[in-house]
């Protein structure tokens, strides 16, 4: 076991953060209190500049440094024509799922010009999560990353690293992604896939006019390095791996896992992964690509099919230190390989071996018994055209659609939570979301005739402390694709996961409740599905969605409603005074 000694801040070099540190009673935590300035800031990518929305102008955004107990307060100021919200990726939100940030479900989002304070408890995590803009698509460059270390004196479960550096990717766009999206949701059809990936924002010399935008991280031999991996992609699963370097798994999600050394790991958008990097015991002569590339089982030109690569660079102890930027040409360069961009056996099989830790400490507190069991369908569909309308779907038309259990979900003009709160849910949503599909069918098969979906705003309602199992089946009606679905509100444990069609007559049978991994977002396999169970023990409205945005964009989202408990510690907060208004 390990102490980490200190809260990081000089050694993320990509970042600075605005911080101001309030000492309160140890027992509480402290107050750590961050200002973001939302506003737009000109930034240069393969050889073309364009102006961003930004967080303080950085590009990714500053980190949110804090330690497991904190008190949280972020003031967000919006200085950009666009509306905005913020959502804190995997946070809890206890009681507080005013901050939760996902416009038109728990607020309105910040107008032009207005402003919102974020404030929250962090309960019981600690490890990688991280924050994005929650509205269209201007998460594609509004996201940063959230580190929470353990309590003061509390130990990692794992040797402590010399260092710890985060790893973000990205992907980036020549047009302006708001443009992209207004097209596609105008048009019917597919989306402009982006021009590139990026690592910590940066491009990497496999794209054209980008060497000198390349992410490089320096180390020494014999060292042990944390690494912190955010897929903030918008659209893409990635493989990544590091030339000549196994990787030690430790932590998904901002939960600690039985640590797994691989040479590749598999993140969806929205997931974390913390791993551990050992270098070579002396300098080696050589550098090191890191790589990352796009795991799709969907046809080609869906998807951005490049890689985007980072250099793993070792400190010479012979030669004086070279300059910041410089990187040694004349070094052999080694390159990792990476699996196949279909191999779904590989993504199975690396999901498979993730595991809870499971311990006194870190119990895999999954709920044995169960109140309520749904069964979601979650993949794509169609809506029709206009009448007299040419759509570029799959069909001159049809238009792309996507939903949960063949429900499209319409977002409201008004916040979910604050309609719910303020008893006027009349007309805005309704509490029917069905629990299975109304129209059984062979859903990894052929698929059927009638392909179109429905429209609605429709919420699932649970009793505080309802424990819940949720079966998430992936359809092959417009092809079979993994799904990674992100529950706000919520961890949940990954019972079990197959392919094909889902059999309750046996397929539970072999669920593991001993030490499941937790997480709070999934990978639906392609043609298959996954097995999940949580507690409802968090009043509130949260959200349910795909984390490939364009999918989100198509409908395949939902809302849980989980109505306040009887004690006082089981009922939402009140609103803030500040919240914004629609």
């Amino acid at each position: 076991m390990a102490t980490p000694y200190r809260l990081p801040c000089c050694c993320y070099a990509l970042v600075t953060v605005l911080v101001l540190f309030f000492s309160v009673d140890a027992t509480e935590g402290a107050i750590r209190e961050y200002q973001f300035d939302v506003q737009m800031t000109n930034v240069t990518r393969l050889c073309s500049s364009k102006s961003i929305v930004t967080v303080n102008g950085q590009f990714p955004g500053p980190t949110v440094f804090a330690r497991e107990g904190d008190f949280v307060v972020i003031r967000v100021v919006n200085h950009v024509p666009y509306n905005m919200s913020i959502h804190w990726h995997g946070i809890r939100q206890l009681r507080s799922g005013w901050a939760d940030g996902p416009a038109y479900i728990t607020q309105c989002p910040i107008q032009s010009g207005q402003s919102y304070v974020y404030k929250f408890t962090i309960t019981g995590q600690r490890g990688t999560l991280w924050w994005h803009a929650h509205i269209s698509w201007l998460r594609a460059t509004v996201y940063g990353p959230i580190v929470i270390l353990p309590k003061p004196g509390v130990p990692y479960p794992f040797p402590a690293p010399y260092d710890e550096v985060p790893v973000l990717f990205g992907e980036w766009w020549t047009a302006d992604t708001e443009a992209v999206i207004s097209q596609a949701l105008q048009t019917g059809g597919g989306p402009n896939v982006s021009d590139a990936f990026t690592i910590n924002g940066l491009p990497g010399p496999l794209y054209n006019c980008s060497a000198k935008d390349t992410f490089k991280l320096k180390v020494k031999p014999g060292k042990t390095y944390m690494l912190r991996i955010i897929n903030a992609a918008l659209n893409d699963e990635l493989f990544f791996s590091i030339a000549g370097h196994p990787l030690t798994v430790v932590d998904v999600d901002a939960v600690y896992i039985k640590p797994i050394t691989v040479e590749t790991i598999i993140i969806t958008p929205g997931q974390t992964t913390n791993v551990l990097l050992t270098t070579k015991p002396s300098y080696p002569g050589a550098t090191y690509y890191m790589l990352a590339a796009p795991y799709s089982t969907a046809r080609p030109g869906t998807f951005d099919n490049t890689t985007v690569a980072g250099i793993l660079e070792y400190e010479d102890p012979t030669s004086s230190p070279p300059p910041h930027a410089a990187f040694d040409k004349n070094l052999p360069a080694l390159k990792p390989t990476l699996p196949q961009i279909n191999d779904t056996s590989f993504v199975a099989n690396y999901t498979a071996r993730l595991r809870s830790l499971a311990t006194a400490e870190y119990p895999a507190d999954v709920p044995r018994e169960v109140h309520r069991r749904f069964f979601f369908t979650v993949g794509l569909g169609t809506h029709p055209c206009a009448v007299n309308g040419t759509c570029q779907g799959p069909t001159n038309s049809s238009r792309f659609a996507a939903s949960v259990n063949n429900v499209s979900f319409v977002l409201p003009t008004t916040a979910l939570l604050q309609s719910h709160f303020a008893g006027k849910s009349r007309g805005v949503y309704s509490s029917n979301f069905p629990a299975a599909p109304l129209v059984p069918f062979n859903y990894t098969g052929t698929p059927p005739n009638n392909t179109n979906v429905s429209n609605g705003t429709k919420l699932v309602v649970l009793p505080y402390g309802t424990s819940v199992e949720l079966v998430m089946q992936g359809t092959s009606i417009l092809g079979a694709e993994s799904h990674p679905l992100h529950l706000h509100g919520f961890n949940f444990f990954v019972v079990g996961q197959g392919f094909g069609n889902f059999d309750p007559a046996k397929d539970p049978a072999k669920y593991n409740l001993v030490d499941p991994v937790e997480r709070n977002t999934v990978g639906v396999p392609a043609a298959g599905w996954v097995a999940i169970r949580f507690r409802a023990d968090n009043p509130g409205v949260w959200f349910m969605h795909c984390h490939l945005e364009v999918h989100v964009s198509w409908g395949l989202k939902m809302a849980w409603l989980v109505l306040d408990g009887d004690r006082p510690n089981e009922k939402l907060l009140p609103p803030p005074s500040d919240l914004p208004k629609c």
